[in-house]
């Protein structure tokens, strides 16, 4: 069985609760459409349950397949600067058929970030080293398509593209950890 690798960081885009037992880690690509479907059943899942486990996201950009995957990584990473990753990775999501270039400046202008930070963050080589990091470590970890998720560090077979697998799948009681 595939395991994560490394291991859930500070450095890593988190949320829900930070100290729970239960660590859902989503390998995601912005403009996959399977990746599209699951954002509302991860949203669901984080308002429903989002107490009893953390939720964290790494960006596995398919380029050959999805040409704006990796500037809308850098485009969420950027808001993270000034701390809008979570409303910046929705939007993305939720304009997932319309995403190039001026999009996401168009994005930034609504979440109210300063566009120039904004901007210079987005062409940062930091933030291109942090989605390529995030990239490897998918590889490493045994990431072939989006999304892929693992559960406390194992990769998550059961997911079937509906809420029920994810919830099953947290609310399992999990050995060894």
């Amino acid at each position: 069985m595939s395991t994560l690798k490394p291991p859930v960081s500070d450095t890593d885009q988190q949320t829900g609760n930070l100290h729970a037992g239960i660590t859902l880690v989503e390998y995601g690509d912005y403009q996959c459409p399977h990746c599209g479907h699951a954002h509302p059943l991860l949203k669901r899942l984080i308002k429903e349950h989002g107490r009893s486990f953390r939720f964290v996201f790494r960006n596995f950009p398919l380029q050959e397949s999805h040409p704006a995957a990796f500037i809308a990584a850098l485009a969420a990473e950027a808001a993270a600067r000034q701390g809008k990753f979570w409303e910046m990775h929705d939007i993305i999501f939720e304009n997932q058929e319309d995403l190039h270039g001026s999009s996401f400046t168009q994005f930034a202008e609504t979440l109210g970030l300063d566009s120039k930070t904004f901007a210079r963050d987005w062409e940062s080589k930091d933030l291109v080293a942090k989605v390529e990091a995030d990239f490897e470590s998918g590889i490493r970890s045994g990431v072939n398509g989006t999304p892929s998720f693992f559960l406390n560090g194992k990769k998550l077979n059961s997911y079937d593209g509906t809420y029920e697998s994810l919830a099953e799948a947290i609310s399992l009681p999990v050995q060894g950890h």
